[in-house]
Protein backbone atom coordinates (compact mmCIF):
# COMPACT_ATOMS: atom_id res chain seq x y z
CA UNK A 1 0.00 0.00 0.00
CA UNK A 2 1.11 3.39 -0.67
CA UNK A 3 1.85 6.16 1.90
CA UNK A 4 -1.50 8.15 0.41
CA UNK A 5 -3.46 5.51 -1.27
CA UNK A 6 -6.88 4.68 -0.04
CA UNK A 7 -6.21 6.74 3.14
CA UNK A 8 -9.07 5.62 6.48
CA UNK A 9 -8.25 6.41 9.50
CA UNK A 10 -9.86 6.01 13.09
CA UNK A 11 -10.21 7.58 16.11
CA UNK A 12 -11.42 5.05 19.05
CA UNK A 13 -11.92 6.21 22.27
CA UNK A 14 -13.11 4.54 25.03
CA UNK A 15 -16.46 6.13 26.87
CA UNK A 16 -15.26 5.70 30.59
CA UNK A 17 -15.36 9.53 31.14
CA UNK A 18 -14.61 13.03 29.90
CA UNK A 19 -12.82 13.41 26.56
CA UNK A 20 -9.48 14.23 26.74
CA UNK A 21 -7.73 16.82 25.25
CA UNK A 22 -4.86 14.54 24.23
CA UNK A 23 -7.97 12.26 22.85
CA UNK A 24 -8.79 15.56 20.85
CA UNK A 25 -5.25 15.91 19.82
CA UNK A 26 -4.83 12.40 18.13
CA UNK A 27 -8.85 12.77 16.39
CA UNK A 28 -7.77 16.26 14.84
CA UNK A 29 -4.15 14.67 13.75
CA UNK A 30 -6.66 11.65 12.28
CA UNK A 31 -9.05 14.25 10.26
CA UNK A 32 -6.69 16.08 9.20
CA UNK A 33 -4.86 13.02 7.75
CA UNK A 34 -8.09 11.83 6.07
CA UNK A 35 -8.58 15.61 4.93
CA UNK A 36 -5.17 16.06 3.41
CA UNK A 37 -5.49 12.96 1.73
CA UNK A 38 -9.08 12.50 0.30
CA UNK A 39 -9.09 9.97 2.19
CA UNK A 40 -12.31 8.49 5.41
CA UNK A 41 -12.01 9.05 8.70
CA UNK A 42 -14.00 6.64 11.29
CA UNK A 43 -15.00 7.27 14.70
CA UNK A 44 -15.29 3.77 16.74
CA UNK A 45 -16.33 3.54 19.73
CA UNK A 46 -14.16 1.17 22.11
CA UNK A 47 -16.77 -0.01 24.69
CA UNK A 48 -16.01 -3.25 25.72
CA UNK A 49 -15.09 -2.46 29.37
CA UNK A 50 -18.42 -2.86 30.08
CA UNK A 51 -17.62 -2.13 34.18
CA UNK A 52 -16.66 1.45 32.89
CA UNK A 53 -18.33 2.53 29.87
CA UNK A 54 -21.30 4.28 29.85
CA UNK A 55 -24.22 6.41 27.02
CA UNK A 56 -23.13 9.20 29.40
CA UNK A 57 -19.23 9.09 28.42
CA UNK A 58 -20.61 8.57 24.45
CA UNK A 59 -22.82 11.45 24.31
CA UNK A 60 -20.12 13.43 25.95
CA UNK A 61 -17.23 12.27 23.09
CA UNK A 62 -19.92 12.55 20.15
CA UNK A 63 -20.96 16.40 21.71
CA UNK A 64 -17.46 17.11 21.73
CA UNK A 65 -16.51 15.88 18.42
CA UNK A 66 -19.45 17.90 16.97
CA UNK A 67 -18.20 21.28 18.63
CA UNK A 68 -14.62 20.83 17.59
CA UNK A 69 -15.57 20.74 13.93
CA UNK A 70 -14.19 16.74 13.19
CA UNK A 71 -16.99 15.66 11.28
CA UNK A 72 -16.84 11.84 10.46
CA UNK A 73 -17.59 9.81 7.59
CA UNK A 74 -18.66 6.56 9.03
CA UNK A 75 -19.55 5.65 12.44
CA UNK A 76 -19.75 5.87 15.09
CA UNK A 77 -19.31 2.19 15.24
CA UNK A 78 -19.54 0.34 19.32
CA UNK A 79 -17.38 -2.74 19.66
CA UNK A 80 -20.52 -3.81 21.89
CA UNK A 81 -22.39 -4.49 18.60
CA UNK A 82 -20.13 -6.60 16.51
CA UNK A 83 -19.33 -9.53 18.91
CA UNK A 84 -20.21 -11.99 16.54
CA UNK A 85 -17.42 -10.70 14.27
CA UNK A 86 -14.94 -11.38 17.29
CA UNK A 87 -15.85 -14.64 18.10
CA UNK A 88 -15.48 -15.64 14.11
CA UNK A 89 -12.15 -14.57 14.38
CA UNK A 90 -11.30 -16.37 17.61
CA UNK A 91 -13.03 -19.27 16.23
CA UNK A 92 -10.61 -19.19 13.18
CA UNK A 93 -7.57 -18.65 15.33
CA UNK A 94 -8.60 -21.60 17.48
CA UNK A 95 -8.90 -23.91 14.09
CA UNK A 96 -5.37 -22.70 12.83
CA UNK A 97 -3.80 -24.20 16.29
CA UNK A 98 -3.13 -20.16 16.58
CA UNK A 99 -4.49 -19.99 19.59
CA UNK A 100 -5.89 -22.12 22.74
CA UNK A 101 -7.97 -22.37 25.49
CA UNK A 102 -6.94 -21.36 29.09
CA UNK A 103 -8.55 -22.85 32.03
CA UNK A 104 -6.26 -20.83 35.05
CA UNK A 105 -8.02 -18.78 37.40
CA UNK A 106 -6.31 -15.29 38.07
CA UNK A 107 -5.30 -16.68 41.61
CA UNK A 108 -3.22 -19.24 40.25
CA UNK A 109 -2.06 -16.68 37.36
CA UNK A 110 -0.95 -13.98 39.72
CA UNK A 111 0.91 -16.80 42.24
CA UNK A 112 2.80 -18.13 39.55
CA UNK A 113 3.75 -14.47 38.20
CA UNK A 114 5.06 -13.82 41.93
CA UNK A 115 6.96 -17.26 41.62
CA UNK A 116 8.51 -16.28 38.52
CA UNK A 117 10.04 -13.02 39.62
CA UNK A 118 11.17 -14.70 42.42
CA UNK A 119 13.45 -17.01 40.57
CA UNK A 120 13.96 -13.77 38.41
CA UNK A 121 12.31 -14.77 35.41
CA UNK A 122 9.79 -13.15 33.38
CA UNK A 123 6.28 -12.94 34.67
CA UNK A 124 4.94 -13.65 31.34
CA UNK A 125 2.19 -16.90 31.29
CA UNK A 126 4.01 -20.32 31.28
CA UNK A 127 1.60 -21.83 28.91
CA UNK A 128 0.57 -24.53 30.96
CA UNK A 129 -3.12 -24.84 29.78
CA UNK A 130 -1.00 -24.94 25.83
CA UNK A 131 -0.63 -28.68 26.08
CA UNK A 132 -4.50 -29.42 27.02
CA UNK A 133 -6.73 -31.66 24.70
CA UNK A 134 -9.53 -31.58 26.93
CA UNK A 135 -11.83 -28.96 29.03
CA UNK A 136 -11.48 -28.51 32.50
CA UNK A 137 -14.34 -29.76 34.35
CA UNK A 138 -16.31 -26.47 36.49
CA UNK A 139 -14.02 -23.71 34.77
CA UNK A 140 -14.97 -21.50 31.81
CA UNK A 141 -11.92 -20.94 29.67
CA UNK A 142 -10.71 -17.67 28.31
CA UNK A 143 -8.69 -18.07 25.14
CA UNK A 144 -4.91 -17.06 24.70
CA UNK A 145 -3.16 -16.17 21.65
CA UNK A 146 0.00 -18.75 20.67
CA UNK A 147 2.75 -15.92 20.66
CA UNK A 148 6.06 -15.65 18.65
CA UNK A 149 9.09 -16.26 21.56
CA UNK A 150 11.66 -16.59 18.83
CA UNK A 151 13.28 -13.45 16.80
CA UNK A 152 12.10 -10.01 17.22
CA UNK A 153 8.69 -7.89 16.44
CA UNK A 154 9.88 -4.97 14.57
CA UNK A 155 7.61 -1.48 14.24
CA UNK A 156 8.11 0.57 11.37
CA UNK A 157 6.25 3.61 12.53
CA UNK A 158 5.96 6.77 10.38
CA UNK A 159 6.95 9.00 13.36
CA UNK A 160 9.53 6.97 15.18
CA UNK A 161 11.87 4.99 12.32
CA UNK A 162 11.85 1.51 12.94
CA UNK A 163 11.18 0.50 16.81
CA UNK A 164 12.52 -3.44 17.58
CA UNK A 165 10.87 -5.78 20.35
CA UNK A 166 12.04 -8.90 21.68
CA UNK A 167 9.42 -11.46 20.95
CA UNK A 168 10.54 -13.35 24.20
CA UNK A 169 9.34 -10.40 25.97
CA UNK A 170 6.27 -11.20 24.58
CA UNK A 171 3.85 -13.93 26.50
CA UNK A 172 0.46 -15.59 25.02
CA UNK A 173 -1.79 -12.46 25.45
CA UNK A 174 -5.43 -13.45 26.39
CA UNK A 175 -8.01 -12.23 22.93
CA UNK A 176 -11.14 -13.51 24.77
CA UNK A 177 -12.03 -13.18 28.22
CA UNK A 178 -13.71 -16.26 29.56
CA UNK A 179 -17.26 -13.92 30.15
CA UNK A 180 -16.65 -14.29 25.96
CA UNK A 181 -15.80 -10.43 25.68
CA UNK A 182 -12.70 -9.73 23.33
CA UNK A 183 -9.72 -7.98 24.90
CA UNK A 184 -8.46 -4.22 23.71
CA UNK A 185 -5.56 -6.19 21.48
CA UNK A 186 -6.98 -8.34 19.83
CA UNK A 187 -10.93 -6.20 19.17
CA UNK A 188 -8.51 -3.42 17.69
CA UNK A 189 -6.83 -5.91 15.12
CA UNK A 190 -10.26 -7.06 14.23
CA UNK A 191 -11.71 -3.69 14.03
CA UNK A 192 -9.03 -2.06 12.12
CA UNK A 193 -8.66 -5.26 9.43
CA UNK A 194 -12.96 -5.48 9.06
CA UNK A 195 -13.15 -1.67 8.31
CA UNK A 196 -9.84 -1.69 6.04
CA UNK A 197 -7.92 1.11 7.85
CA UNK A 198 -4.91 2.06 6.46
CA UNK A 199 -2.96 4.40 8.91
CA UNK A 200 -3.26 3.83 12.71
CA UNK A 201 -2.53 7.12 14.39
CA UNK A 202 -2.32 7.08 18.28
CA UNK A 203 -0.59 8.34 21.38
CA UNK A 204 2.72 6.61 21.68
CA UNK A 205 1.10 5.38 24.83
CA UNK A 206 -0.25 2.22 22.80
CA UNK A 207 3.28 1.60 21.61
CA UNK A 208 4.11 -1.20 23.24
CA UNK A 209 0.92 -2.85 22.38
CA UNK A 210 1.87 -2.65 18.57
CA UNK A 211 4.41 -5.51 18.70
CA UNK A 212 1.41 -8.01 20.04
CA UNK A 213 -1.02 -6.54 17.45
CA UNK A 214 1.37 -7.03 14.34
CA UNK A 215 1.34 -10.79 15.20
CA UNK A 216 -2.07 -10.69 15.66
CA UNK A 217 -2.07 -9.11 11.58
CA UNK A 218 0.44 -11.86 10.41
CA UNK A 219 -1.58 -14.90 12.26
CA UNK A 220 -4.60 -13.46 10.02
CA UNK A 221 -2.40 -13.17 7.21
CA UNK A 222 -3.08 -9.47 6.90
CA UNK A 223 -1.26 -6.50 6.25
CA UNK A 224 -0.79 -4.92 8.90
CA UNK A 225 -1.59 -0.87 8.46
CA UNK A 226 0.95 2.10 8.86
CA UNK A 227 1.67 3.16 12.31
CA UNK A 228 1.69 6.84 13.25
CA UNK A 229 2.47 6.84 17.40
CA UNK A 230 2.24 10.86 18.83
CA UNK A 231 3.82 12.28 21.42
CA UNK A 232 2.57 12.46 24.94
CA UNK A 233 1.36 15.54 25.91
CA UNK A 234 2.58 16.94 29.13
CA UNK A 235 1.91 19.55 31.77
CA UNK A 236 4.19 22.67 32.27
CA UNK A 237 6.17 20.76 35.39
CA UNK A 238 7.23 17.94 32.35
CA UNK A 239 4.77 15.74 33.69
CA UNK A 240 1.68 13.78 32.20
CA UNK A 241 -1.15 16.03 31.90
CA UNK A 242 -3.39 15.87 34.33
CA UNK A 243 -6.09 17.92 36.40
CA UNK A 244 -3.27 19.41 38.34
CA UNK A 245 -1.73 21.07 35.29
CA UNK A 246 -5.90 22.83 35.11
CA UNK A 247 -8.26 21.55 32.38
CA UNK A 248 -8.03 18.59 30.30
CA UNK A 249 -11.19 17.91 29.18
CA UNK A 250 -12.77 19.19 26.14
CA UNK A 251 -16.05 20.15 28.04
CA UNK A 252 -14.01 21.59 30.81
CA UNK A 253 -12.52 24.40 27.60
CA UNK A 254 -16.16 25.03 26.59
CA UNK A 255 -17.43 25.69 29.99
CA UNK A 256 -14.37 28.35 30.15
CA UNK A 257 -15.57 30.14 27.02
CA UNK A 258 -13.38 28.74 24.46
CA UNK A 259 -13.57 28.94 20.51
CA UNK A 260 -13.23 25.78 18.92
CA UNK A 261 -11.34 27.17 15.98
CA UNK A 262 -8.74 28.20 18.70
CA UNK A 263 -8.52 24.84 20.34
CA UNK A 264 -8.37 23.31 16.99
CA UNK A 265 -5.71 26.09 15.76
CA UNK A 266 -3.82 25.10 19.31
CA UNK A 267 -3.66 21.52 19.28
CA UNK A 268 -2.45 21.17 15.87
CA UNK A 269 0.55 22.64 16.67
CA UNK A 270 1.14 20.49 19.72
CA UNK A 271 3.41 18.07 18.17
CA UNK A 272 3.12 19.45 14.60
CA UNK A 273 4.23 22.65 12.83
CA UNK A 274 4.49 24.34 9.32
CA UNK A 275 7.48 26.83 9.52
CA UNK A 276 7.08 29.58 12.25
CA UNK A 277 3.48 29.88 11.34
CA UNK A 278 1.31 30.12 14.32
CA UNK A 279 -2.14 30.89 13.44
CA UNK A 280 -3.94 28.60 10.46
CA UNK A 281 -7.46 28.67 9.05
CA UNK A 282 -8.92 25.13 8.76
CA UNK A 283 -8.09 24.27 4.81
CA UNK A 284 -4.46 25.46 5.59
CA UNK A 285 -4.19 22.78 8.11
CA UNK A 286 -6.03 20.42 5.97
CA UNK A 287 -3.66 21.54 2.41
CA UNK A 288 0.02 21.67 5.09
CA UNK A 289 -0.62 19.28 7.34
CA UNK A 290 1.22 16.06 6.86
CA UNK A 291 2.75 13.17 9.70
CA UNK A 292 6.17 13.95 8.63
CA UNK A 293 6.54 17.36 10.11
CA UNK A 294 5.06 15.82 13.66
CA UNK A 295 8.05 15.89 15.98
CA UNK A 296 9.23 12.77 18.41
CA UNK A 297 9.36 14.39 21.54
CA UNK A 298 6.40 15.20 23.98
CA UNK A 299 4.56 18.38 23.47
CA UNK A 300 3.91 21.02 27.13
CA UNK A 301 1.21 22.40 27.26
CA UNK A 302 0.76 26.06 27.32
CA UNK A 303 -2.43 27.94 29.10
CA UNK A 304 -1.14 31.01 27.70
CA UNK A 305 -0.50 30.23 24.34
CA UNK A 306 -4.13 28.74 24.14
CA UNK A 307 -5.76 32.44 25.56
CA UNK A 308 -3.85 34.44 22.94
CA UNK A 309 -5.09 32.27 20.37
CA UNK A 310 -8.34 32.93 21.80
CA UNK A 311 -8.41 36.13 22.11
CA UNK A 312 -7.38 36.35 18.47
CA UNK A 313 -10.37 34.25 17.42
CA UNK A 314 -12.72 36.14 19.35
CA UNK A 315 -11.27 39.28 17.89
CA UNK A 316 -11.69 37.51 14.19
CA UNK A 317 -15.17 36.10 14.81
CA UNK A 318 -18.86 37.42 13.62
CA UNK A 319 -20.19 39.76 16.04
CA UNK A 320 -23.60 37.92 15.71
CA UNK A 321 -22.20 34.83 16.67
CA UNK A 322 -19.87 36.08 19.46
CA UNK A 323 -23.55 37.60 20.39
CA UNK A 324 -25.58 34.03 20.37
CA UNK A 325 -22.50 32.63 22.46
CA UNK A 326 -22.48 34.92 25.09
CA UNK A 327 -26.45 35.48 25.56
CA UNK A 328 -26.19 31.82 25.82
CA UNK A 329 -23.97 31.88 28.52
CA UNK A 330 -26.10 34.70 30.31
CA UNK A 331 -29.36 32.99 30.04
CA UNK A 332 -27.98 30.02 31.42
CA UNK A 333 -26.56 31.70 34.64
CA UNK A 334 -30.09 33.38 34.55
CA UNK A 335 -28.56 37.03 34.60
CA UNK A 336 -31.43 37.57 31.35
CA UNK A 337 -34.66 39.18 32.62
CA UNK A 338 -35.63 40.47 29.03
CA UNK A 339 -34.56 40.03 25.73
CA UNK A 340 -31.88 42.37 24.58
CA UNK A 341 -32.70 43.97 21.09
CA UNK A 342 -30.18 41.98 18.94
CA UNK A 343 -28.49 44.99 17.25
CA UNK A 344 -27.95 46.43 20.29
CA UNK A 345 -26.32 43.54 22.09
CA UNK A 346 -24.51 42.76 19.05
CA UNK A 347 -22.92 46.60 19.80
CA UNK A 348 -21.98 45.49 22.84
CA UNK A 349 -20.07 42.36 22.44
CA UNK A 350 -18.41 44.33 19.66
CA UNK A 351 -16.98 46.93 21.93
CA UNK A 352 -16.15 43.89 24.79
CA UNK A 353 -13.95 41.79 22.18
CA UNK A 354 -11.03 43.89 22.48
CA UNK A 355 -9.82 43.12 26.37
CA UNK A 356 -11.97 39.63 26.28
CA UNK A 357 -9.62 36.37 26.27
CA UNK A 358 -13.05 34.29 26.69
CA UNK A 359 -16.54 33.90 26.18
CA UNK A 360 -16.76 34.31 30.12
CA UNK A 361 -14.87 37.05 29.87
CA UNK A 362 -17.28 38.24 27.74
CA UNK A 363 -20.33 37.52 29.67
CA UNK A 364 -19.19 39.44 32.96
CA UNK A 365 -18.05 42.32 30.61
CA UNK A 366 -21.40 42.21 29.87
CA UNK A 367 -23.74 41.87 33.16
CA UNK A 368 -23.29 45.75 33.77
CA UNK A 369 -24.81 47.02 30.55
CA UNK A 370 -27.83 44.23 31.49
CA UNK A 371 -28.53 45.07 35.06
CA UNK A 372 -30.19 47.34 37.17
CA UNK A 373 -27.87 47.75 39.81
CA UNK A 374 -24.49 46.83 39.47
CA UNK A 375 -22.45 45.36 42.54
CA UNK A 376 -19.13 47.98 42.91
CA UNK A 377 -15.75 47.11 43.70
CA UNK A 378 -15.21 48.55 46.85
CA UNK A 379 -11.48 49.35 46.26
CA UNK A 380 -12.30 51.33 43.23
CA UNK A 381 -15.35 53.32 44.80
CA UNK A 382 -12.91 54.44 47.95
CA UNK A 383 -10.29 55.47 45.72
CA UNK A 384 -12.31 57.10 42.87
CA UNK A 385 -15.27 58.51 43.78
CA UNK A 386 -14.02 60.77 46.29
CA UNK A 387 -15.71 64.10 47.24
CA UNK A 388 -13.82 66.55 45.24
CA UNK A 389 -14.83 64.34 41.94
CA UNK A 390 -18.75 64.25 42.85
CA UNK A 391 -19.20 68.29 41.35
CA UNK A 392 -17.07 67.08 38.83
CA UNK A 393 -19.44 64.16 37.83
CA UNK A 394 -22.20 66.74 38.42
CA UNK A 395 -21.39 68.37 35.74
CA UNK A 396 -20.59 65.95 33.11
CA UNK A 397 -23.94 64.75 33.75
CA UNK A 398 -25.84 68.03 33.11
CA UNK A 399 -23.16 68.06 29.72
CA UNK A 400 -24.43 63.86 28.69
CA UNK A 401 -28.24 65.18 29.32
CA UNK A 402 -27.51 67.53 26.28
CA UNK A 403 -25.52 65.48 24.14
CA UNK A 404 -27.55 65.00 20.82
CA UNK A 405 -26.94 62.56 19.49
CA UNK A 406 -25.94 60.15 21.74
CA UNK A 407 -22.95 58.54 20.02
CA UNK A 408 -19.07 57.72 20.50
CA UNK A 409 -17.93 61.39 19.24
CA UNK A 410 -20.27 63.26 21.04
CA UNK A 411 -19.43 61.89 24.35
CA UNK A 412 -15.69 62.87 23.42
CA UNK A 413 -16.31 65.70 22.37
CA UNK A 414 -18.02 66.31 26.09
CA UNK A 415 -15.29 64.71 27.75
CA UNK A 416 -12.37 66.88 25.64
CA UNK A 417 -14.23 69.84 26.60
CA UNK A 418 -14.97 69.15 30.30
CA UNK A 419 -11.40 68.20 30.54
CA UNK A 420 -9.81 71.14 28.97
CA UNK A 421 -11.72 73.43 31.18
CA UNK A 422 -10.95 71.95 34.34
CA UNK A 423 -7.27 71.76 33.46
CA UNK A 424 -7.42 68.02 34.59
CA UNK A 425 -5.94 64.51 32.74
CA UNK A 426 -8.65 62.65 31.25
CA UNK A 427 -7.89 60.13 33.61
CA UNK A 428 -9.74 62.14 36.66
CA UNK A 429 -12.38 61.62 34.88
CA UNK A 430 -12.83 59.06 32.63
CA UNK A 431 -11.71 56.06 35.41
CA UNK A 432 -14.82 57.75 38.56
CA UNK A 433 -17.15 57.48 35.46
CA UNK A 434 -15.95 54.00 34.82
CA UNK A 435 -16.43 52.80 38.07
CA UNK A 436 -19.64 54.28 38.42
CA UNK A 437 -20.85 52.79 35.20
CA UNK A 438 -19.65 49.48 35.42
CA UNK A 439 -18.56 48.60 39.36
CA UNK A 440 -14.67 48.38 38.22
CA UNK A 441 -11.65 50.06 36.86
CA UNK A 442 -11.11 47.79 33.94
CA UNK A 443 -13.98 48.28 30.72
CA UNK A 444 -13.94 48.86 26.81
CA UNK A 445 -12.61 52.45 25.97
CA UNK A 446 -15.27 54.82 28.38
CA UNK A 447 -17.30 56.36 25.53
CA UNK A 448 -17.91 52.94 23.87
CA UNK A 449 -19.70 51.87 27.23
CA UNK A 450 -21.27 55.30 27.61
CA UNK A 451 -22.89 55.13 24.19
CA UNK A 452 -23.71 51.15 24.26
CA UNK A 453 -24.73 51.59 28.02
CA UNK A 454 -27.22 54.39 26.84
CA UNK A 455 -28.19 58.03 27.79
CA UNK A 456 -30.85 57.15 30.50
CA UNK A 457 -28.63 54.68 32.31
CA UNK A 458 -25.33 56.11 32.21
CA UNK A 459 -27.26 59.84 33.84
CA UNK A 460 -28.68 57.70 36.33
CA UNK A 461 -25.54 55.61 37.38
CA UNK A 462 -23.72 58.85 37.15
CA UNK A 463 -26.37 60.38 39.80
CA UNK A 464 -26.25 57.42 42.33
CA UNK A 465 -21.74 57.95 42.03
CA UNK A 466 -22.54 61.65 43.00
CA UNK A 467 -23.71 60.87 45.85
CA UNK A 468 -21.52 57.71 46.87
CA UNK A 469 -18.73 60.43 46.49
CA UNK A 470 -20.46 63.11 48.81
Amino acid sequence: MSATSNVRVRFAPSPTGALHIGGVRTALFNWLFARHHGGTFILRIEDTDQTRSTDESIRIILDGMKWIGLDWDEGPFRQTERMQIYREHVDQLLKAGKAYRCYCTPEELDARRKEAMAAGKPPKYDRKCRSLTAPVPGRTAAVRFLSSDEGQTIVRDIIRGAVTFENQQLDDLIIQRSDGLPTYNFAVVVDDVTMKISHVIRGDDHLNNTPRQIQLYQAFGYEPPQFAHLPMILGSDKTKLSKRHGATAVTEYIDLGYLPEALVNYLSRLGWSSGDQEIFSPQELIEKFSLENVGKAPSVFNPEKLIWLNHHYIQQADPARLATLVLDLLRKDGLVKSEPDTEWFKKLVTILTERSHTLVEMKTGAIPFLADDIAMDEKARTKHLTPDVAPLLSELADRLKAADPFTHDEIEKVFTALVTEKAIKLGKLAQPVRVALTGGTVSPGIYDVIEVMGKDKTIKRIEAAIGMAK
